[in-house]
Formats: C-alpha cells, sequence, structure tokens
C-alpha cells in the first residue's frame, strides 16, 4: 500500500496531533507500507531524518488554503498513492475552512482520523456552519477513524456509516537518558528525597484542568504538605493560540498563591528528558475537564511509564480496550480504568477530590506501586504495533 497521511502538525513542531503521526507512520512502515507524510513546511528539517525509512517527507505546505489541497492532490496522484489519511483536528490546521474540502479535491480514496470534534473557527459569525464543516468532512471521506469512543459515538449519530474507534498510544517511551538517576535528577531541580513530587505532562490549556490542580497544589501547600509539581513540556504548543492566555492565567495562580518554589516548569523538552520527569514522579495528576479518555496521549505516556495516575472519570464510558473493536464499554472487571487497582478516578473540576487523592497517596507506598503496575499492564493494550496494524486493516476495507 501506498499511503499518504495528511497532518496539520508534525515534528519538530510541538503538538500531540504531529506526534500521533510520526509514530504511526514508523509502525505502519514497520508493517511495510509505503509512507508519505504530506504536512507544513516547517517540518522540513525532519526530511534527511526519514529518508534512511520507508517514511517520505513532504514538507510542503505553508497555508492550509485551498490551493493547498490542489497541492496535496497533485502530489497524491503523482504518486500514484492508494489512499489518504488525513489527522484531522481543527487547531492544528488553525482553524481554518479549506481543508474540510479535500476529499472531495483529493481525487483519491480518503479516511479521516478524529483525534477530537472541536468545531472549527472558521471565520466570524460562522455559527451552524461550524460542527456542519466537520460533519460534511466525515461524510465526504472513503472511512472515519475516531480516536475516542465518545466521538464515535457522535458520528455515528450524525449519520456516519463506515467508521470505527481506534486508540492512541504514548509518543513518549519510557526511555530516559542513558546516565539517568533517579536521585540526581531529582536534586537538580530541588526536590529533596522526602518531597512527594506530582507530575503533570502536556500544554496548559482549558479541557486539560490545570486551573484545577492549581488550586489543589495550594490546599496542600497550606496543609504543609511536602508536595511538589512539575509541569513537564511546552508551555503553548504551536497550534492553540487560546493556550498562551490559558497559561498566563496559570502564572497569575502561582503568583498568587505563592506556589512559586513548589512549581517546576520544564519547559519544551526532549522525549528522554520527558521520560525522565516522568519517572522521577511520585504521581501524575491530569485533570481533564472533560474527563480522561484513551484519546489523551498524555495520559498514555503516563500509563506506559507505570506512574500513580490521578485523573478524572470518563465522561462517556470506555470500552474494553482488550475486547478490540466494536466491543461494549468497560463495566470495571475487564481490562479497562478501575479505580484504585490501574488509576484513581476522581470528578472534573473538583479539587477537594485532587488533594484527598494526593493525601490518599503521599505516605502509601503499596498503593502507589499497585496503581503503578497496573497502568503499565493497561498500557501494553496501546502499543503502536497494535495500533497500526487496526489502522492497516480499516485502510484495507476502504
Amino acid at each position: 500500500m501506498k499511503l499518504g497521511l495528511v497532518t496539520g502538525e508534525f515534528p519538530p513542531m510541538q503538538g500531540g496531533v504531529g506526534d500521533y503521526t510520526y509514530e504511526l507512520a514508523k509502525a505502519l512502515a514497520a508493517l511495510g507500507v509505503e509512507v508519505h507524510v504530506i504536512t507544513d513546511v516547517r517540518c522540513r528539517p525532519l526530511v534527511e531524518a526519514l529518508h534512511a525509512s520507508r517514511i517520505t517527507l513532504h514538507a510542503s505546505i505553508r497555508r492550509w488554503s485551498f490551493p493547498a489541497l490542489l497541492k496535496i492532490r497533485s502530489i497524491a496522484l503523482s504518486l500514484n498513492l492508494s489512499i489518504l489519511n488525513i489527522q484531522y483536528q481543527a487547531a492544528a490546521y488553525g482553524l481554518s475552512t479549506p481543508i474540510h474540502f479535500l476529499p472531495r479535491v483529493a481525487e483519491v480514496k480518503t479516511v479521516v482520523t478524529f483525534h477530537d470534534l472541536r468545531i472549527p473557527y472558521l471565520f466570524p459569525k460562522a455559527g451552524r456552519l461550524r460542527p456542519a464543516a466537520v460533519t460534511y468532512l466525515a461524510r465526504t471521506a472513503n472511512g472515519v477513524i475516531a480516536t475516542d469512543p465518545a466521538d464515535e459515538a457522535e458520528l455515528r449519530r450524525r449519520g456516519i456509516a463506515r467508521v470505527t474507534q481506534i486508540p492512541i498510544g504514548s509518543n513518549i517511551a519510557p526511555t530516559p537518558p542513558a546516565d539517568y538517576n533517579r536521585v540526581e535528577w531529582r536534586d537538580r531541580f530541588g526536590v529533596a528525597p522526602k518531597d512527594f513530587l506530582v507530575g503533570y505532562f502536556g500544554f496548559l490549556n482549558e479541557s486539560k484542568g490545570g486551573d484545577t490542580l492549581i488550586s489543589a497544589l495550594a490546599i496542600l501547600a497550606d496543609r504543609k504538605a511536602r508536595v511538589k509539581l512539575v509541569l513537564i513540556g511546552g508551555r503553548t504548543g504551536t497550534s492553540d493560540a487560546t493556550n498562551a492566555d490559558f497559561d498566563a492565567r496559570i502564572e497569575k495562580m502561582i503568583a498568587r498563591y505563592d506556589l512559586g518554589d513548589r512549581v517546576i516548569r520544564t519547559g519544551f523538552v526532549t522525549p528522554e528528558e520527558v521520560s525522565a520527569h516522568l519517572l522521577a514522579c511520585e504521581a501524575i495528576v491530569l485533570p481533564y475537564r472533560d474527563g480522561v479518555s484513551f484519546r489523551r496521549g498524555t495520559f498514555m505516556a503516563a500509563l506506559a511509564h507505570g506512574c500513580p495516575v490521578i485523573t478524572t472519570q470518563p465522561a462517556f464510558p470506555l470500552p474494553d480496550p482488550s475486547a478490540g473493536s466494536g466491543q461494549a464499554p468497560s463495566t470495571g472487571s475487564g481490562q479497562g480504568l478501575r479505580d484504585g487497582d490501574n488509576v484513581r478516578l476522581v470528578p472534573p473540576e473538583d479539587v477537594p477530590a485532587i488533594v484527598l487523592a494526593v493525601s490518599q497517596l503521599l505516605d502509601a507506598p503499596d498503593l502507589r506501586a499497585r496503581l503503578g503496575r497496573g497502568a503499565r499492564a493497561l498500557s501494553a493494550l496501546f502499543t503502536w504495533d497494535r495500533i497500526a496494524a487496526r489502522t492497516l486493516e480499516f485502510l484495507r476495507v476502504v
């Protein structure tokens, strides 16, 4: 198969969609697929790095305009691609209109992978055209992949028949630097052996509940708990301009609660450094406002590292990932999320619940160890070879 992956983000750009596409491309190439990635011109530094693999990078899009669609069509036809797989998240394409028409323009079969169904901006006063644009993209494609079961259900409600749900995997492997020493790494950042280090991984934006976490940290600080927080990764990312405003709010909260000596910011760091920071933590707190789901790469990374994870209850029943596509949601008895076994679940936007969950883990090494073992076992169901195999199976059907 000759596959074109169309993505608004790709390394070295910062963003989860780009990281996902990179990992998927490598895993599909390992299965013998000839992969062509069509993306932003800012990704040209990676062209040579991918040259030795079966992945060819076409970093030729300066702006996701209508002429860009014609350029994608030209690339697809000149290479005689079997199919295009559009990695869709509105922010990755500048919240603009044209990408929604690519299936109509491409002249090759298309599958859209929806990383979420967030409504694009399009233009002022677009109103009902915004959700209609997402629906149009799904309806005009030859097939649709949802990374979240709630999105799959919503797409089916909108009348999309050929849709499947395939979760994402971790874009951060548990591979810290070769000379990694946990005690020394913590000491570099002013974290003492007796400190309880809480980690938050990913960009700070409205949907991820970073403000809830800062409020919880303020209460723990008032109680003199030896808790510190490391914010792992870049502040705002490449695609979503609203992240900067939310980050500024977080900075004001840190100053207001006098938490400067308890909060560590890593800034954008290499995957190996991210891995080191995750392994240095006693717990990872990911208080998503819309609930945890299997489309969250930050959650998947924490699981892959065997971290005790405190996160928010899913808004939609999650399927049992061991059961495969089309199976019933987990009821807590299979390989899905099990509170107190492989994850610690709290209600969204519930500051006292996070305070309680962190407090319960403070002096409970056995509980932390159990959660870590459960997290690592769960992550084994989300490996990239499995994800690539399921994706390739669906692409072949289409």
